[in-house]
């Protein structure tokens, strides 16, 4: 058995970390983009397990739920990266509603993002209704994953949005498919135990 070098470390520091956490600390409206093709500015006044409350500028507060957030970021980055999300129109087109269940959703397992992040792998997130982002992995939690867009412009994509990962090279990172192929164990950051002498 192996393990990868230095994924235990990270997890402990970040795995608990919420997007929404960052978002309600900076004090700063953030563009939201939920399912139904909705985007709203909004300040994250209060995080909760499921929900978040928000203050939508020119607005009452509003209850969110989180299911519903496809991908956010500052907002004062949302012009900037508007032109860079794409949208697969055949994705788009099987018209995918959040996946409430856990399991049902499309997993993508932490010892595979985890060197993918660390070598820099050019990575296409498709989401469930199609939009796909192009990037490297900057950070990753639990909960999110924040991929870094053309010029470095941050995006975090929550987890439970994911339809699909794969490299340039067509290469699929979902759970369902690298169980079998386990490409972590092809990383330069993954160490065999020694055998017992």
């Amino acid at each position: 058995m192996g393990h990868l070098e230095g994924l235990n470390e990270y997890l402990a520091k970040n795995y608990e970390v919420s997007v929404f956490s960052t978002a309600m600390a900076s004090g700063e409206p953030w563009e939201m983009h939920l399912h139904g093709y909705r985007s709203i500015r909004a300040v994250v006044l209060e995080n909760r397990k499921w929900d978040v409350t928000i203050d939508v500028a020119g607005q009452q507060k509003e209850e969110l739920q989180k299911i519903q957030v496809k991908y956010l970021c500052p907002a004062d980055l949302s012009e900037s990266i508007k032109p860079l999300v794409k949208v697969d129109k055949k994705i788009e087109s099987l018209k995918l509603e959040p996946i409430l269940s856990p399991r049902k959703r499309y997993f993508i397992k932490n010892k595979t993002l985890f060197p993918l992040m660390k070598e820099k792998e050019v990575l296409l997130f498709t989401l469930l209704e199609g939009e796909v982002l192009r990037g490297i992995v900057s950070d990753f939690s639990r909960y999110d994953v924040t991929v870094n867009l053309k010029g470095g412009l941050p995006v975090t994509i929550l987890r439970h949005s994911i339809y699909d990962v794969r490299n340039k090279r067509g290469r699929c990172f979902l759970k369902s498919f690298q169980e079998e192929h386990r490409d972590w164990e092809k990383s330069a950051l993954y160490v065999t135990a020694a055998p017992d002498q």
